[in-house]
């Protein structure tokens, strides 16, 4: 879902995308944006930040309360409190105008393929009758459901993408942080304690297990 309010920026980076076989939905009504992105269920979300009404930032809170969906903001504001400021709101990138359209278009394959795994078409992945439904990023076993946070969704994706084998930690940091220096090592085991303690609430024990000095893995 393309939200730019500039009818020629939004026209070419949509038919740009259509190019590389992406479904586009432009946005042309900027009053409802949450209302549209409920409606059309976009995997990603391009987001100008200077807009009509409300500008980006807003939007993208609106949207992070009902959605963990990939965002990159698109955007001619350079000032590094403007980064700061959508990446804290939720944003998974930001892309300064003028940009090159092949990067944009990497960046948006990357976001899809980080985000989400395919099988058999559908959005889900199962394994020992826990299904991880990637389009809202929550877990099922039985009638019971329990939602992730962002760091969660990720670390499960990850694991469940390799299962059988094992995933050194520094790994999953490098996919959680990118290359942030300062986070301390323990918030990765927090972050895998607390997907547990989820997973467990659902009645399955031992779903990750760790290999000390090594990883996690799930069998």
């Amino acid at each position: 879902m393309i939200v730019e309010d500039d009818e020629k920026v939004r026209r070419i980076v949509a038919d740009t995308l259509r190019k590389w076989q992406y479904e586009v939905i432009e946005v042309s009504s900027f009053e409802r944006i949450l209302d549209e992105f409920v409606k059309g269920q976009p995997h990603l979300v391009l987001l100008d930040v200077n807009l009509p009404m409300y500008d980006g930032f807003y939007w993208c809170q609106q949207i992070r309360s009902v959605s963990k969906v990939p965002i990159i903001f698109l955007s001619s504001r350079s000032q590094n409190m403007d980064v700061i400021m959508a990446i804290n709101m939720g944003a998974d990138d930001y892309v300064q105008k003028p940009f090159d359209l092949s990067i944009l278009v990497a960046k948006v394959s990357a976001l899809l393929r980080r985000n989400y795994t395919y099988q058999d078409g559908s959005m889900q992945i199962s394994h020992r009758q826990l299904i991880f439904h990637l389009s809202n990023s929550s877990i099922q076993y039985r009638e019971q459901t329990e939602e992730l946070s962002r760091n969660e969704f990720i670390i499960l994706q990850t694991l469940m993408r390799n299962i059988g084998k094992i995933v050194p930690r520094d790994e999953l940091m490098q996919v959680l942080w990118n290359d942030e220096q300062f986070v301390d090592d323990n918030t990765l085991t927090v972050n895998v304690n607390r997907l547990r303690r989820k997973i467990a609430l659902l009645g399955i024990e031992d779903f990750i297990v760790t290999r000390k000095g090594m990883g996690y893995l799930i069998e």
